[in-house]
């Protein structure tokens, strides 16, 4: 029953995907990276060819956009909350092992994917938190604790203040104009409270979500074996209320892999996607026959039929190396490095 459903599905989807698809079982390795990172693809790259394991080729892609701050919104000095500190959200996953390691909401701590894989290394955990993250990966050997903030980051909190702290991601609350203190709003009866839910919601799209200030590198590598492992690393949404931890280091949702299915990565509202662990959905579409495109575009469009104005995008690559990227609500744009290719190629893939 369940290659009948497959079927259908790949039957109702192939005609109308838009995206790319290439590759062959002679890729490998292979680098694959959300967003034009086009010097952390080359450091992944670089580490996969020298000999060095999936997961440190990743730990190495990835710590190279930490290093760079690539958009802003990648490792310290980028998004601030709404208290202006800059936090870390990070993940490692080893496709073989399925093993994870993930840090959430770290403070005062820089490198966010290497404390990640302390955190799968060293302990029989997932994911740690806050300041104990931090204190963890300090422990571990980590450079701390050091102020995330830069003046960059300040700048941009002190404008958002001298706006009446708008926009945020605050709802039913009251004062709505102000940056607070904040308190529930109440006496707004069921669908008073749906229509503001709504509005707020739409705005907070609108406002929020942009190329510019949710962006997050996730990051897949093959080595010469097809053995895969992914990363993630994000200081997250600008603004965000202090504690929030987004998609970046939920295993499923910012990237998934299995060396026995494939890879995905993603980026975009985190707080939606991570309702819908599209990586995951995307990864076990493949499992059941479903190209890299159409699963990719499926994983989107459940997301986008529940919430119309999500902004976020996807890229898939199966076990052979064929690989192919879904968005909805902006073009998205992926990078690949593969031995056919003299350096890495940027692919662009327009919103269904």
């Amino acid at each position: 029953m369940a290659a009948v459903l497959s079927l259908l599905l790949i039957a109702l989807l192939s005609t109308t995907v838009t995206g790319h698809e290439v590759g062959s079982s002679s890729n490998f390795p292979l680098v694959i990276s959300t967003w034009p990172f086009l010097e952390a693809v080359r450091a992944g790259w670089k580490a996969i060819n020298d000999g060095s394991s999936s997961i440190d080729a990743v730990v190495e892609g990835c710590s190279t956009c930490e290093l760079l701050r690539c958009d802003g919104t990648v490792g310290p000095g980028g998004s601030p909350d709404e208290n202006s500190e800059t936090t870390i959200d990070a993940l490692i996953m080893n496709g073989a092992t399925m093993e994870v390691g993930a840090v959430g909401a770290m403070r005062y701590v820089k490198d966010g994917i290497k404390a990640a894989r302390l955190v799968m290394l060293h302990t029989e955990h997932t994911m740690l938190v806050g300041d104990q993250a931090s204190a963890f990966a300090i422990s571990m050997g980590l450079s701390g604790p050091s102020n995330l903030s830069s003046t960059e980051s300040m700048e941009k909190w002190t404008k958002w203040k001298e706006n009446r702290c708008q926009p945020n991601f605050r709802k039913n609350v009251i004062p709505t104009n102000s940056c607070g203190p904040y308190h529930r709003k109440k006496g707004v009866n069921l669908d008073e409270k749906r229509c503001l839910v709504e509005e707020i919601a739409e705005d907070m799209k609108l406002s929020h979500v942009g190329l510019h200030n949710h962006d997050t590198i996730s990051m897949a590598i093959f080595d010469k074996s097809g053995h895969i492992a992914v990363g993630t690393s994000t200081n997250g949404a600008s603004f965000k209320i202090p504690g929030r931890v987004g998609d970046g280091p939920i295993a499923g949702s910012s990237s998934y892999a299995d060396d026995e299915v494939g890879a995905c990565g993603a980026t975009g509202d985190g707080d939606i996607m991570m309702r819908f662990l599209p990586c995951y959905q995307v990864v076990e579409s493949m499992r059941l026959g479903l190209e890299p495109r159409v699963a990719a575009k499926d994983a989107i469009l459940r997301i986008a039929r529940k919430y119309p104005n999500f902004v976020g995008a996807i890229f898939a690559v199966d076990k052979n190396g064929v690989h192919a990227g879904a968005c909805h609500g902006w073009t998205f744009q992926y990078s690949v490095r593969s031995p056919s290719m003299d350096d890495v190629e940027v692919f662009t893939v327009y919103p269904v």
